[in-house]
């Protein structure tokens, strides 16, 4: 009798002992084909963003007007944003695409300060025709190689999770054409002139640098990087997100991050630091069709969500709205004055009041305690060194970064010239013109408390 029950005991072991391991082997599998999938996806949107690039290039050459640039120029920069998330998404740590990470990144920023540019008043010089038409011609060489790795994939049946297994287990150059296709799309790259892209853009090493040094708080792990981003994301515990360490091209560890919206049907794309847990940036990629929300009410929602994040002291400096999605800046406030250095950007999707965009790396980078001095002018000798045809509005302290990369104090000033908008620095040390900003004359931002 006992031993019966033994053996029906041993049975039931070695029968549960199967089924644990089958369901073992399960669940790795459906690990596996999620994370191919993964790769999959972040493959072929990188494809598809590399040709909408390419696309809206050429068409902004044909175009001469403020209505249309503005708005491809700004589009540029949002599909420049999500080529950046995608190829962060693919699992190559081992290849060298620093250089087309910079050239993205610097043709967003370029296509961004253009597009935020009064064309109207300020329309593109020969000089930037000109920078255009060679970035179009690098987006060609861009798709050209990613179309061909592309197809070759297909055509192979290639496995991303097996080129990453290749890559983990060689030292030496990788044999497969996939990679070689993307190694010789980053030399191409290389030939592109610094100078070309015209002053005041840093190299993305510089910033990711500055990035890595600034990013000191305790590491986090893949939970709670999933918790933060749901928080900020402002998704529920059942919605889908896959948290992954982020490929090549940056110099500090950091979490690409993929959450579900199927409110809206579509993703939300982020990456966030792993020294600390703060987001760097995050982008939802969707059309936002119908206008519910005032701009207004815009920027009331942008405070709430700074507040309720911990950035605290925000004061909204810029707004613009760019068909149904409202384009946000808030800098720092610190006894009343403004660090300009202290910078985050939020879209806001005039729909329904999501937040879709974010950009804090200014703020990451620079945001610390200061000790701001007093003015050694008064604002009355500031004042002085003022166009004398400028109306002032309004004015303030304020502390921005000069072409030495140094913060100083000035005075702020808003004022008008005719029908025009501007933003001028006085240097509150000694009286020096340090910036002059036209603002865009349909959505001025004035502060009078």
């Amino acid at each position: 009798m006992v031993r019966n029950i033994i053996i029906g005991l041993l049975a039931v072991a070695v029968v549960a002992t199967g089924v644990w391991g089958f369901q073992e082997r399960e669940d790795k599998q459906i690990l596996k084909v999620t994370a191919e999938n993964n790769y999959q996806r972040a493959f072929h949107e990188l494809a598809f963003h590399i040709d909408q690039i390419e696309d809206q290039l050429g068409a902004t050459l044909a175009m001469n007007s403020r209505r249309q640039l503005t708005p491809a120029l700004a589009d540029v920069w949002r599909i420049v944003s999500l080529a950046q998330e995608n190829i962060g998404q693919l699992p190559l740590s081992s290849v060298d695409l620093g250089k087309t990470e910079e050239f993205l990144f610097k043709l967003g920023r370029f296509s961004y300060r253009t597009s935020i540019r009064d064309l109207e008043k300020e329309p593109l010089t020969d000089k930037e025709y000109e920078t255009l038409e060679k970035l179009y011609d690098y987006s060609k060489e861009i798709r050209e190689e990613v179309r061909k790795s592309q197809a070759m994939m297909l055509a192979n049946g290639d496995q991303w999770l097996d080129i990453e297994e290749e890559m983990r287990a060689t030292q030496e150059p990788l044999s497969n054409m996939v990679v070689k296709n993307l190694e010789v799309m980053n030399k191409s790259i290389q030939s592109y002139s610094e100078t070309e892209w015209g002053a005041g853009l840093a190299s993305i090493d510089d910033l990711n640098g500055e990035l890595k040094e600034a990013l000191d708080g305790d590491p986090v792990t893949k939970e709670e990087a999933e918790e933060i981003a749901r928080e900020y994301l402002q998704i529920n515990e059942n919605t889908p997100v896959h948290v992954a360490d982020t490929g090549n091209g940056l110099e500090y560890p950091a979490f690409t991050i993929v959450a579900d919206d199927p409110d809206h049907e579509t993703n939300y794309y982020m990456d966030m630091s792993v020294n600390g847990g703060e987001p760097i940036w995050f982008l939802q990629d969707r059309q936002v069709e119908e206008q519910n929300i005032s701009l207004n009410e815009a920027v009331e929602i942008a405070e709430k969500y700074l507040e309720e994040h911990g950035k605290d002291s925000m004061q909204l400096v810029d707004s613009r709205q760019y068909d149904s999605i409202a384009m946000l800046e808030f800098v720092h406030l610190e006894d009343n004055v403004r660090v300009y250095t202290d910078l985050i950007r939020l879209e806001i999707a005039l729909d329904d009041g999501d937040v879709v965009g974010y950009e804090a790396k200014s703020y990451l980078i620079h945001h610390k305690d200061r000790d701001i001095p007093d003015p050694k002018l008064t604002n009355e000798e500031a004042r002085d060194r003022l166009n004398p045809r400028l109306d002032v509005m309004e004015d303030h302290l304020a502390v921005v970064e000069n072409d030495l990369g140094q913060e100083v104090l000035c005075y702020e000033y808003y004022g008008v010239i005719e029908d025009q908008t501007y933003r001028l620095f006085i240097n509150a040390e000694d009286g020096e013109e340090e910036k002059v900003d036209r603002l865009n004359q349909s959505e001025p931002v004035y502060d009078f408390s």
